[in-house]
């Protein structure tokens, strides 16, 4: 039967790339994923930065299904109150800085950087993007644009216009910025670059930056955000507030969500000249609202309790080897830095083999992508490193 499912997902489903894994997965519980030969494979990657609480947790499950029995859609976002919407929306803002207590809910990450683009041009009445090179913000038009690399991007052009790109922690670039940018987007971590943090130095000459010339700083922390740094949210380690936070990933507790957030005078210009400014009829799904709250809680409720810096330091520590340039990161969003794109394709295919799935990076093929449920275990985690480590001893 398997053999026929993959047969009808070559035949029958969007391919995005020409070498799909074709691995059929069945079930997923925890820490492991089940595929239909019943092999369990211990989740290195949380579905990239998605199941931070591991998959199938008991408790947004539960939410889930009382929300679905409950109402599912109803209207378009935006128009009418629902409970599970506004207990999200203020617990978020609750635990987030007083500048930041306007929440709008999305479909997807992609979704959540299209929104704030045109708020940050609609409040700020300027057309102009900084983005940096090797950034990842999304695959549709807009979010695309904030993308420098040709292999991705030339086969879509033309794409937005005034978009200027720099290199991650070049402060001295900073001065060459002008004064017709409508926001500055920056993940605190970019991720696809093989999880390369920001200096803190950086990011405040962003915000003075942006604080002078009337530029909105937009954080994304898709991938950052809910737990995986160590902190509720990177920025909070950071002594920089952002004018608009990006959340999406593991945001959804496993359902597809995400959101960006901004104060209310920022936000309410969307809603005005024209009205409905930004409109989505399935952002702020009710079943994905249930599952974030219950997520969200049970994140900002366990954070201590995770003991991710110690964890990221436990990786760090074990993996080291002759074949390891280097290990980057923040937390658990780990890229451990190989010789070469070839070696990293080698190495997946091992831990596979051996019962554990990860994966590489858009950017840095080279790298090892770790981004585990922020529940894994040390144990999990020696084993995972010493399947890596043989990986590496055989090539």
């Amino acid at each position: 039967m398997h053999i026929h499912n993959r047969q009808l997902f070559l035949q029958s489903m969007a391919q995005t790339s020409p070498e799909p894994l074709l691995i059929e997965m069945v079930s997923a519980k925890g820490h492991y994923l089940q595929d239909i030969d019943g092999k369990n494979y211990l989740d290195l990657i949380s579905g990239i930065s998605v199941s931070s609480l591991g998959h199938g947790h008991p408790k947004i499950v539960e939410a889930v299904k009382t929300q679905a029995e409950s109402h599912m859609h109803l209207m378009v976002y935006g128009e009418l109150v629902q409970s599970v919407q506004v207990k999200l929306a203020t617990l978020l803002t609750n635990l987030l800085p007083p500048s930041l207590n306007s929440v709008f809910l999305v479909n997807s990450g992609s979704e959540a950087v299209e929104g704030a683009m045109k708020l940050a041009k609609r409040f700020t009445g300027k057309t102009g993007f900084v983005a940096h090179t090797k950034a990842y913000h999304g695959s549709t038009q807009g979010a695309l644009s904030l993308m420098d690399e040709s292999y991705f991007t030339a086969a879509f052009r033309p794409l937005l216009p005034g978009v200027k790109f720099i290199n991650q922690n070049d402060i001295a670039a900073i001065a060459e910025l002008g004064n017709q940018v409508a926001a500055v987007i920056v993940e605190t971590v970019q991720a696809e670059k093989g999880a390369i943090p920001c200096d803190v130095a950086y990011l405040k000459a962003l915000r003075k930056y942006c604080n002078e010339s009337g530029a909105l700083l937009i954080f994304d922390e898709i991938q950052t955000g809910m737990g995986r740094t160590g902190s509720l949210f990177s920025f909070e380690q950071l002594d920089v507030i952002p004018d608009v936070l990006l959340l999406g990933k593991a945001f959804g507790g496993g359902m597809p969500l995400a959101a960006f957030v901004a104060s209310s005078s920022i936000m309410s210009s969307l809603s005005n000249h024209p009205v409905l400014g930004h409109i989505t009829t399935f952002g702020g799904h009710p079943v994905s609202c249930a599952a974030a709250f219950e997520s969200l809680q049970l994140c900002a409720n366990g954070l201590d309790d995770f003991n991710i810096h110690a964890k990221s330091a436990l990786f760090k520590s074990k993996l080291v080897h002759p074949k390891i340039l280097k290990t980057t990161g923040m937390g658990l969003l780990l890229a451990v830095h190989l010789e070469s794109e070839s070696v990293c394709k080698i190495l997946i295919q091992h831990c596979l083999s051996q019962g554990v799935f990860s994966d590489w990076f858009l950017h840095a093929p080279h790298c090892l992508r770790i981004a585990p449920p922020l529940t894994i275990t040390e144990e999990e985690i020696g084993y995972a490193c010493n399947v890596v480590l043989q990986g590496l001893n055989s090539l």
